[in-house]
């Protein structure tokens, strides 16, 4: 049998915040909770946060980048900005549609998509 994938795992310094950023910002279902660990999902998608008190583990540069879809990239950002995001550069107006680039309140990457 090939391996399935189960999820992807980023570590934060406060897991019930950046459960509420996903949930809020993003519409993830939160299955678990707690302080030291949640489970969230977006479609087949889970996205799964781990306490760490460590710095160096989410310093700048050395983090995931994940890449979400979106149907309204201007109020997806304002949500996301609302709840601690911080944008890396502008929005750009591509051909195929709208981008942009943020980093979450533990500085974990995230990028937007709305097709044109």
């Amino acid at each position: 049998m090939a391996a399935s994938f189960r999820w992807v795992l980023q570590l934060h310094k406060d897991v019930p915040k950046a459960a509420r950023f996903y949930s809020e910002g993003l519409d993830f279902s939160i299955n678990v909770c707690t302080h030291r660990w949640a489970e969230l999902q977006s479609g087949p998608l889970k996205l799964a946060l781990m306490h760490s008190s460590s710095d160096i583990v989410v310093q700048k540069g050395y983090s995931s980048l994940l890449s979400f879809t979106v149907d309204d990239i201007n109020n997806s950002v304002t949500k996301l900005l609302a709840l601690g995001a911080e944008l890396d550069g502008p929005i750009k107006y591509e051909i195929h549609g709208k981008v942009a680039a943020l980093r979450c309140v533990d500085g974990h990457m995230l990028g937007l998509y709305q097709p044109s």
